[in-house]
């Protein structure tokens, strides 16, 4: 039976999966994913991914409210950036279940994914 934290979590996490749903915000996160740590200013991400000013500040906008991405100003530009620690959470929230009750993916597997991408960060350091 689930608890009521449960439920607030599953509430939370569908909030994040329904702003990662558009295309272009999927598009977005990924592309920022790319340019982590430093991110992105927002002038780069409509360049990129050529999508108008005012449609990528709603995008934008829905994808810091839902805390997927962080924004900090630097002088007059807005620099995004992935939010990779909920991004790792709900990651974590997906393959919680299948890890712990019928085996679907080893946790050892889960294990080994993170620390491929731990080395990977490191070397590109």
């Amino acid at each position: 039976m689930f608890k009521a934290r449960d439920t607030e979590q599953v509430i939370r996490y569908a909030a994040m999966f329904a702003a990662m749903g558009a295309e272009p915000r999927l598009r977005i996160v990924r592309l920022l994913l790319t340019a982590h740590p430093q991110g992105l200013a927002a002038g780069e991400i409509q360049e990129e991914l050529g999508i108008p000013a005012s449609t990528l500040s709603h995008h934008l906008e829905k994808l810091r409210t839902e805390e997927l991405v962080k924004v900090r100003r630097e002088g007059t530009f807005l620099w995004y950036t992935a939010n990779t620690e909920a991004l790792e959470e709900i990651i974590n929230f997906l393959y919680a279940e299948c890890c712990t009750r019928n085996k679907a993916i080893e946790p050892s597997d889960l294990v080994t994914i993170a620390k491929s991408s731990k080395a990977e960060r490191e070397r590109k350091s």
